[in-house]
């Protein structure tokens, strides 16, 4: 995907002189400080444990522009629906837009509503819009991070990260894809595993305070594999990660083994992967844990000199290349 719309789709737009611009593939853009992104979610089925396309759409565009270190302010949002799609449907998934903003304190002030015909769209589809604007403490947070060495950028972009930096995960990976996958096909395992989907804006905020975060990515399409691999090839360094250290519940691996699929594969909803300068590292960790949304936070490794690639230490012992992956294995999660 990364690379279809590197060829096929942003180089046709032309080139802004913008402090983080499009070809970035940062979660959101900058322009005169304002941060702005847009999302689109095409989710099968529209309801699943724990949450529902409304409240996926919200969360994740709330978390693009928070992951920048921003304060979200506003949303827009643009709904097309199939004809004839029941009213209580638009009605729960509405209802759940609402109850998500007003969680986040990210108000819907905009949108638009359009009709296909049916059999034209599979029931719905949502795209939602927002925007963001620097907030003080994102300026404490770098200057925090400053005292301890040079940061590049004055946003927690995904270029940021350097040697001795500590990577921190919010909570349990891999629970929205496994809960989406389970629910969609029957596959009716043993545990039953919720979505982790919810927005992140004010655990994001409490670490924010603390200081020396230098770079902030939820890991939704691809996992935390994708995520990684990411932030290793834009920042040119070795993420060295200890297996054992990621936080997976026993029933998404013992699902992940039975499919046969790679568990840091798998795509997250309200979830949030953290690089933070080595001195502050604990305290943030502290402060992330405190909110609900960040309880069973982790240290899971650190940056070093190397090529960017990715290394897993394994439970045994052993290390492997941690490869991004080459497909998602849970198609139309969000």
């Amino acid at each position: 995907m990364q690379e279809f719309i590197s060829k096929h789709i942003t180089s046709h737009f032309p080139k802004m002189d913008t402090e983080v611009p499009l070809d970035a593939l940062d979660d959101s853009a900058v322009v005169d400080d304002v941060v702005f992104t847009i999302d689109g979610h095409t989710v099968n089925p529209l309801f699943f444990p724990g949450g529902d396309i409304g409240k996926i759409a919200v969360s994740g565009t709330v978390n693009d522009i928070s992951v920048m270190g921003a304060k979200p302010i506003g949303i827009a949002s643009s709904v097309v629906l199939e004809e004839g799609l029941d009213a209580d449907i638009v009605d729960r998934v509405m209802k759940s837009m609402g109850d998500t903003a007003a969680y986040a304190g990210v108000p819907i002030v905009t949108g638009d509503t359009k009709v296909m015909g049916a059999g034209e769209l599979d029931k719905m589809v949502v795209s939602t819009a927002a925007i963001g604007k620097r907030p003080d403490y994102l300026d404490h947070d770098m200057e925090v991070a400053n005292s301890y060495r040079k940061v590049d950028s004055r946003w927690c972009s995904d270029s940021n990260t350097r040697p001795g930096d500590v990577i921190i995960v919010s909570g349990y990976m891999g629970d929205h894809g496994i809960a989406l996958l389970s629910f969609r096909e029957g596959y009716g395992f043993d545990s039953v595993i919720e979505s982790d989907v919810q927005p992140l804006n004010k655990m994001i905020e409490k670490g924010l305070r603390v200081g020396g975060i230098v770079a902030m990515k939820d890991p939704t399409r691809g996992g935390l594999a994708n995520t990684l691999n990411e932030w290793a090839g834009k920042s040119k360094c070795q993420l060295d990660i200890d297996e054992e250290c990621i936080p997976l519940r026993d029933g998404v691996v013992s699902a992940c083994e039975l499919l046969g699929i790679e568990p840091l594969n798998i795509g997250n909803e309200g979830k949030c992967v953290i690089s933070v300068v080595p001195e502050m590292a604990e305290e943030v960790l502290k402060a992330i844990r405190s909110t609900p949304e960040g309880k069973d936070a982790a240290i899971i490794g650190k940056a070093s000199e190397g090529p960017g690639r990715v290394v897993l230490r394994t439970e045994i012992g052993g290390r492997r290349i941690l490869e991004p992956p080459s497909g998602d294995p849970v198609p139309r999660i969000c």
